[in-house]
């Protein structure tokens, strides 16, 4: 007995111990918490808000920035939908009841007439200054800030510090102005798509006429420049985001995308707007699977509907763009040759598919939270009152979406290590099943296929990881043999995998 509860106190020793060191791990770092509602992406920094903030404090730090009267018509949710709501009062923690780390979304609906600016008579709205270190900071603003801030949404000049020099003024005002411009070197040259993935993606979005948005992260692996081909002899899938042709950058790495993995997503007509769903179990295997094969995140793709010519990304698809990329980055201070792929249908009834990049002057202004969601134009993005955006000498309050684009060369390739025929996930209509897995490894034998030949499909893989674990043995065996068909996968493993489909013929 003794022995059994000395089992038991160090088993629950150890979990108190990783329970607490994810808590403090998640203290130590930056918490910035994106809230979607309908009007508009807000960024909530609750790095100063407490040792361990709560739903309780991530609702008050919000109201701190928009509004004591704020009234949340739809409370905050990781699910667009709206399940899985979180109460005003629930002490429950960010980071370690909700699991929530920074830079994650949640989404929520506001009534649009209780949002606060600066400047609505004493409603404690936020102000915005830089800090001892450098870096942009917000905190609750009390209505003697009102009438006498620097900027809209910042603090006084002398509550700042007492102190200003002409340099100084100068200099911090420079934070907060970015003169546009486009960038002529894209940090991808070429981006090549697996044909297969590419004409399933389309031909899922031919379903439904190209009506219903679409989305899915791309998986592949960067190459050096050097290899890239020749533009003039590669296909081109469509028309640039204008006549102005990008050079490419010193030093870029190309795109060979390989698979596509679509997560659980919604789409709202109304807004055209598509929001990824909460989807732990992807966010654990996918990344996995994806290193079992060599394989990492290279770019996102989305389809959308025929919209008016020249308008080539959405502000709300600008800013997610830039989101991606950042965190392909790590940051600001890394280029990246992480793409955007966006597919439609062209007047003729033909697919169009074009690459593009946002340029590191847009990264940079959605990493300051210059940016947000044009409520009106789509074709435009918001520039944040605080900031002031300059367009060919003149002050805007708006950007023009295509002025953030670098248009990247698009072709396509056969991959000659994986096949397309299972089912992919999270579609409607086509359910990955153990029947659907036995009509593709039942092929083996036949017409030169081999067993590993059918299994080498990133769709089949994921499903299997559903059932054998994506850290399990075997499928670190398969994944090995279906990188290089030198590592011969053990018979073993076949009998189990063909008795796992229902298979009685030879595997």
């Amino acid at each position: 007995k003794i022995r059994g509860h000395t089992g038991r106190l160090r088993l629950w020793l150890c979990r108190t111990f990783h329970r607490n060191f994810r808590h403090f791990s998640a203290i130590a770092a930056t918490m910035l918490i994106r809230i979607r509602t309908n009007v508009g992406t807000w960024r909530i920094d609750l790095s100063s808000g407490g040792p361990d903030p709560s739903i309780v404090d991530l609702y008050r730090a919000i109201r701190a920035e928009h509004g004591e009267g704020l009234v949340f018509t739809t409370p905050l949710s990781k699910d667009p939908r709206g399940s899985g709501a979180m109460a005003e009062d629930d002490e429950s923690s960010l980071s370690v009841d909700l699991g929530l780390r920074n830079g994650d979304m949640l989404h929520g609906r506001v009534d649009p007439e209780t949002v606060a600016s600066v400047g609505d008579g004493g409603a404690q709205t936020s102000v915005t200054f830089v800090g001892t270190d450098g870096n942009i900071h917000r905190r609750a603003a009390t209505a003697d800030d009102l009438g006498r801030s620097f900027r809209p949404g910042m603090q006084a000049l002398r509550d700042m510090k007492m102190q200003w020099t002409l340099n100084d003024f100068m200099a911090m005002d420079d934070r907060f102005i970015f003169k546009i411009k486009r960038q002529d070197a894209a940090d991808c040259p070429h981006v090549s798509m697996e044909s297969g993935e590419a004409n399933g993606f389309q031909s899922y979005l031919r379903e439904f006429g190209f009506q219903r948005g679409r989305m899915g992260y791309l998986y592949g692996r960067y190459e050096n420049a050097e290899d890239a081909p020749d533009e003039k002899k590669k296909e081109k899938e469509g028309p640039a985001a204008d006549d102005h042709k990008p050079t490419v950058a010193p030093g870029a790495r190309k795109v060979i995308v390989e698979c596509i993995y679509e997560p659980p997503q919604s789409y709202d007509a109304e807004s055209d707007t598509i929001d990824p769903l909460d989807d732990p179990d992807g966010d654990e295997r996918v990344p996995i699977l994806a290193a079992h094969l060599g394989l990492e995140r290279v770019g996102w793709i989305f389809g959308h509907a025929p919209r008016e010519e020249g308008f080539q990304l959405s502000s709300h698809e600008i800013l997610t763009a830039a989101e991606l990329q950042l965190e392909a980055a790590g940051g600001l201070e890394k280029s990246t040759p992480f793409v955007t792929v966006k597919v439609t249908v062209g007047p003729d009834g033909n697919a169009v598919v074009d690459a593009f990049q946002v340029s590191r002057q847009c990264m940079e202004m959605v990493a300051e939270g210059a940016l947000d969601v044009h409520p009106t134009r789509p074709g435009y993005c918001k520039v944040v009152d605080t900031f002031t955006a300059v367009m060919e000498g003149k002050n805007s309050d708006e950007v023009e979406n295509n002025f953030f684009l670098a248009v990247v060369p698009i072709g396509r390739h056969v991959s000659d290590v994986y096949v397309q025929q299972f089912p992919r996930a999270n579609r409607d209509g086509q359910p990955q099943t153990h029947e659907a897995m036995r009509r593709q490894l039942s092929k083996s034998g036949t017409r030169g296929w081999e067993f590993i030949d059918l299994l080498a499909d990133f769709s089949l893989l994921l499903y299997l990881c559903e059932f054998q674990g994506v850290g399990s043995d075997i499928m670190q065996k398969i994944c090995a043999s279906v990188i290089d068909r030198k590592v011969p996968l053990d018979d073993g493993y076949k009998i189990m995998l063909a008795g796992m489909a229902g298979m009685d013929g030879a595997y």
